[in-house]
C-alpha cells in the first residue's frame, strides 16, 4: 500500500477546519515523546545486504527453545501440536482478511463460528464474538460495553491485582470517555472483599477481577460477582483460558462478561504478537458486544450456511455512534485457538492444565526449601507464583540469564518489591528443566548469602 503524505494545501485546510493555528497546535494533545520523529533512513541496500541485516537483528532475540524460560505474566510458553502450524498455513486461511462478502467466505465464517462455539463452552457463557486484538483491549472493550449497558453509571471498579499493562490499556481506552476508573485494594495478594463492598456503590457500572491474577493467586470470583451484582453493576472476569481446564468457568460463578488473552491456546510467543483477545457474555448483552458475530442460518435452498449477524457493516464507519470502533478480528489467531481446542478436547485441556498446576506446585515448594528464598504470597495458584529472593530479583534474572535461564519477571518495575520474582511453570517444562532451575537458584543463594555473612570472598 502506497503512503501519500498530506500536501501543504491539505494541511492548511485541516488547520482551517479545526481552528488550529499551526501543525504543532493541531497535535498538542499528543505527548511530545510519542509524536512521530523525522525518519533518518539508511542508504538503500541490495537484497543480500538487507537479508544479512534482518538476520542479524533476528539473532538478537532468544526464542523459546534456546533458553530455559520461566517467564509468564500474560505471555506463556506452551507446547503447540504440529497440526496447528500445518492447518493454519493453508493458503485459504492465512491469506483471508475479512469476511465482508459472506457468500464468498463460508470457510472463514465457519471457522469463526466454531471458535465462538468453543469459547462459549470453555467459559460457560452464552454468546461469543469473533475475537478481538488481545486480552488487554478485550478487557477495555468489556468496560465500554458495561458503560453502555448501565447508562448513568460512570465508574469502572477494578481490582489492584489485575495485570498493570491491562490497566494501562484500560485507562488509555477510556481516556476520552466521561468516566472514572477506580481500584480497590488486595490483602495477601487477592482482592479485599470488604474493600470491594465499600467501593461498589450506585455509580459503578462494572467490577473487574482477574483470575488467576497478575501475582498468580486464584481469586474468589463468585464472591466478587455477588458483590458487583448487589450494587447493580456488571461483573467482568478476566481469565486465562487454559486455566479453565481446572478452575470454575465464569458462567458458573455468574460473570456477565468473560474476557482474556487467547495466546495460551496454540499461539506462539512471537516477540509479543499477534495475539488473540476473546470476549464472551450473557445473551442479554449480545446487542452491545463489539466486533463481529457469526451465525448459522439456512440459505434459500434450505442448506446450512454462515453469515455475519447482529451487526451492520456501517458499524465500522459510524464513529461515535458505533458500539465500538473495533472493526476487525485476529482471524488467523482465532483459527489456531480453534484447532488447538479441537485437538485437545475436554480431557486434553484438563490434562495440560493439571501439568501446569502440578509443575508450579513442585517448583514453588522446592524453591521455598532453598535457603534465602520463600514464597511471597502462599496460597492457591495455577501456573505462576511470586518468590521472595535473598537479593534483588533483577540481579537473579541477570545472573541466571548468563546460564541460559530466564528466571522470571522482576516485579519492581510493576510496583512490586525489589526482591520479588514472578515465576511461571507450564507443561513445556519437564522435571529435569525445573531441577536445573532449582540448582541454579541454590547456587546463587549460596553465593549471595555467603557474601552476606562474610564467608565467600
Amino acid at each position: 500500500m502506497d503512503y501519500v503524505p498530506s500536501t501543504d494545501s491539505e494541511l492548511e485546510a485541516m488547520l482551517r477546519e479545526t481552528g488550529a493555528a499551526s501543525y504543532d497546535d493541531l497535535v498538542a494533545a499528543i505527548p511530545p515523546d510519542l509524536r512521530h520523529p523525522k525518519l533518518r533512513l539508511p542508504a538503500p541496500m541490495s537484497e543480500i545486504e538487507l537479508a544479512r541485516e534482518v538476520s542479524e537483528l533476528a539473532y538478537r532475540n532468544t526464542p523459546p527453545g534456546q533458553a530455559l524460560s520461566f517467564l509468564g505474566a500474560g505471555a506463556y510458553e506452551h507446547f503447540i501440536p504440529a497440526a496447528i502450524d500445518h492447518l493454519a498455513s493453508r493458503g485459504e486461511f492465512y491469506t483471508a482478511y475479512t469476511p465482508y462478502q459472506a457468500e464468498a467466505s463460508q470457510g472463514t465464517l465457519q471457522v469463526i463460528y466454531e471458535f465462538q462455539t468453543l469459547m462459549c463452552a470453555l467459559t460457560g457463557m452464552e454468546v461469543s464474538n469473533a475475537s478481538l486484538y488481545d486480552g488487554a483491549t478485550a478487557m477495555a472493550e468489556a468496560a465500554c460495553l458495561a458503560l453502555n449497558a448501565r447508562p448513568g453509571r460512570r465508574v469502572i471498579l477494578a481490582a489492584d491485582t489485575i495485570h498493570p499493562e491491562y490497566m494501562q490499556v484500560l485507562r488509555t481506552h477510556l481516556s476520552g470517555w466521561e468516566t472514572e476508573i477506580r481500584t480497590f485494594p488486595s490483602s495477601a495478594a487477592t482482592f479485599d472483599a470488604a474493600a470491594l463492598v465499600k467501593a461498589a456503590d450506585g455509580s459503578v457500572a462494572a467490577v473487574i477481577c482477574q483470575n488467576p491474577n497478575f501475582l498468580g493467586r486464584i481469586e474468589d470470583m463468585a464472591r466478587a460477582a455477588d458483590i458487583a451484582h448487589a450494587a447493580g453493576a456488571l461483573f467482568i472476569a478476566v481469565v486465562n483460558p487454559l486455566s479453565l481446564g481446572l478452575l470454575m468457568a465464569p458462567g458458573e460463578y455468574g460473570a456477565d462478561l468473560a474476557v482474556g488473552e487467547g495466546q495460551p491456546l496454540g499461539i506462539p510467543l512471537s516477540f509479543g504478537g499477534p495475539y488473540l483477545g476473546f470476549m464472551t457474555a450473557k445473551k442479554e448483552l449480545v446487542h452491545k458486544m463489539p466486533g463481529r458475530l457469526v451465525g448459522r442460518t439456512l440459505d434459500t435452498c434450505g442448506a446450512p450456511g454462515f453469515c455475519l449477524t447482529l451487526q451492520a457493516r456501517e458499524q465500522h464507519i459510524r464513529r461515535e455512534k458505533a458500539t465500538s470502533n473495533i472493526c476487525t478480528n485476529q482471524g488467523l489467531m482465532a483459527l489456531r485457538a480453534c484447532i488447538y481446542l479441537c485437538l485437545l478436547g475436554r480431557e486434553g485441556l484438563r490434562e495440560v492444565a493439571e501439568y501446569c498446576a502440578q509443575g508450579a506446585r513442585f517448583a514453588s515448594d522446592s524453591i521455598a526449601q532453598i535457603p534465602g528464598f520463600s514464597l511471597a504470597h502462599p496460597g492457591p495458584v495455577f501456573n505462576e507464583f511470586v518468590v521472595a529472593c535473598p537479593i534483588a530479583a533483577s540481579r537473579v534474572c541477570a545472573e541466571l540469564e548468563d546460564q541460559g535461564i530466564f528466571a522470571g519477571l522482576a516485579l519492581e518495575p510493576f510496583g512490586g518489591a525489589a526482591n520479588h520474582l514472578l515465576v511461571c511453570v507450564t507443561e513445556a517444562k519437564s522435571r529435569p528443566d525445573i531441577e536445573r532451575y532449582l540448582k541454579a537458584l541454590a547456587g546463587l543463594a549460596h553465593r549471595a548469602m555467603g557474601r552476606q555473612v562474610g564467608i565467600d570472598k
